[in-house]
C-alpha cells in the first residue's frame, strides 16, 4: 500500500483539500473522525483519558466533554502531550484496520489525512507527505472567520503549533493555499493529473 500524508496547520484549508481529493475518488482514512471515534462512550479510549484526568472529562451522558478536557490541556504542554500519548495506540490500531479495508478492496493507495502527521512522527511512515501551507497572516485571519476568535486567540493557537517552515522540510508536495478556492481548485486539478493515476482501483 502506497501511504501519502496529507497535512497542514489549523484553518489551512487541509478539509478543503480532503474533501475534494475524495470527491476525485481517492480513498482517505480522516484521522480527526478515527480520533472522535476511539474516545466514543464506554471506548477503552475514554476510559484511559478518565483515569488521566478525572471524570469530570465525562458528562452526565457518558460523552466526553471535549470543552472541559480542553480548559485542562490547553496551555499545559506536558498534558497535552499526555493527552495524545494515551490516544496514539487506539487512534494508529484503528487507522490500520482502516487501510487493511482499502486494501481488501483493490486500492493501492491510500491518503491519511492527518493534522499532527509530522509532530507526532507519522511522517515517517509515509511514503509521501503533502502539505497544505498558508501564510500566518492569511491563517490568522481565517480562523477569527471560522471560529470567532480575537486575534490574540488566534495567534496562541497557531503558536502551538509546528511552524511552517519546518513542516516544509518534510513534505514532497506543498498546495499553496493562500488564494482563492479557484486557485487551490487549479493546483489540485494539476496535481489530480500527475497523481491521480495510483489511486485507481483494483478489481479484487
Amino acid at each position: 500500500m502506497y501511504k501519502i500524508g496529507l497535512t497542514g496547520g489549523i484553518a489551512s484549508g487541509k478539509s478543503t483539500v480532503s474533501n475534494w481529493l475524495r470527491d476525485k475518488g481517492a480513498p482517505i482514512i480522516d484521522a480527526d473522525i478515527v480520533a472522535r471515534e476511539v474516545v466514543e462512550p464506554g471506548t477503552p479510549g475514554l476510559a484511559a483519558l478518565a483515569a488521566e484526568f478525572g471524570d469530570e472529562i465525562i458528562t452526565q451522558e457518558g460523552i466526553l466533554d471535549r470543552p472541559k478536557l480542553g480548559s485542562i490541556i490547553f496551555n499545559d504542554e506536558a498534558k497535552r502531550k499526555r493527552t495524545n500519548e494515551i490516544l496514539h495506540s487506539y487512534i494508529k490500531q484503528r487507522i490500520d484496520e482502516l487501510a487493511h479495508n482499502f486494501a481488501d478492496e483493490g486500492y493501492k493507495a491510500v491518503i491519511y489525512d492527518i493534522p499532527l502527521l509530522i509532530e507526532t512522527g507519522w511522517h515517517k511512515e509515509m511514503d509521501e507527505v503533502w502539505l497544505v501551507a498558508i501564510e500566518e497572516s492569511v491563517q490568522t485571519i481565517r480562523l477569527c472567520e471560522r471560529n470567532g476568535y480575537t486575534v490574540e486567540e488566534a495567534k496562541a493557537r497557531i503558536a502551538s503549533q509546528m511552524p511552517l517552515t519546518e513542516k516544509r522540510k518534510h513534505s514532497q508536495v506543498v498546495i499553496d493555499n493562500n488564494g482563492t478556492l479557484a486557485d487551490l481548485e487549479t493546483q489540485l486539478n494539476h496535481l489530480w493529473q500527475a497523481k491521480g493515476h495510483v489511486f485507481t482501483k483494483e478489481d479484487v
